[in-house]
Order: C-alpha cells, then sequence, then structure tokens
C-alpha cells in the first residue's frame, strides 16, 4: 500500500470531497522520506540560481527506496508534490530525485536531465538492482 489513509480522509474521499492539502498532507504523513527529499530538493531550487536542484544521495535502505519509488511512480502523488512545492519533478534510477522551475520544463537543463544519455550514465553496480 502506497499511503496510509485515516479513515476519516478515506470517507470524505469515497464522497469525492478531498481538498489537495489533505492529499499532500497524507502523502507526507504516509512517505516520510520522499516528503524529505522532495522538500530537500524543492527548498535547493528556492534557494539557489541554478536551473535545478537534485538528490543524488542514495536511500539509505529498502523501505525508503520503495517510498521514493511510490511517490515518484503514481501521478497522483507525484502532481500533488508538484503542486505542493510550486516545481516540476524528474526522477532517474531509485533515488535521483531534481526539482525544475515550470518555466524550465522543456530547457536546455530539463531536456538533458531526463534524456537516454543521462539515464545510462547515472547508472553504476550499485545501483542495478532499484
Amino acid at each position: 500500500m502506497s499511503l496510509d489513509v485515516p479513515t476519516a480522509l478515506l470517507e470524505r474521499a469515497e464522497a469525492g470531497e478531498v481538498t489537495d492539502a489533505e492529499f499532500v498532507d497524507c502523502v507526507r504523513r504516509s512517505l516520510p522520506y520522499a516528503w524529505d527529499v522532495v522538500s530537500r530538493v524543492a527548498a535547493g531550487l528556492s534557494a539557489g540560481a541554478e536551473k535545478f536542484a537534485d538528490n543524488t544521495v542514495p536511500p539509505p535502505g529498502e523501505a525508503e527506496r520503495g517510498q521514493l519509488l511510490r511517490a515518484l511512480a503514481s501521478d497522483a502523488i507525484r502532481g500533488g508534490l508538484e503542486r505542493h512545492f510550486g516545481v516540476r519533478l524528474a526522477f532517474q534510477n531509485c533515488h535521483r530525485v531534481a526539482a525544475f522551475r515550470p518555466n524550465e520544463v522543456g530547457g536546455e537543463a530539463y531536456r538533458s536531465f531526463v534524456s537516454p544519455v543521462s539515464q545510462l550514465l547515472n547508472q553504476s553496480p550499485e545501483l542495478r538492482n532499484c
């Protein structure tokens, strides 16, 4: 299961009455490692003039790796994080997450990060199992 959904939130979801803020809070509580990584890259982007900020540190364990994969593989979760932080997320391997300013999507830095060449160059033997 990707998210630990409180009963009250599940009941509101069944009625179609969930706000983006409630959903994002559920993500924050359910996937704390993924939340931390995305928070850090979004803050890094806000603090600098670079085209993007990224995380290059592998997760400390499989549970954390799983959180990151679940967060970024789900369109709803990823979209909620992007809206909350005001960024566009890009993902390589099982840990390299980058935050881009929305107006940089389609630009050279973004295209380079999401390219097949960058994906291949970001491979290493210790990451082959992810």
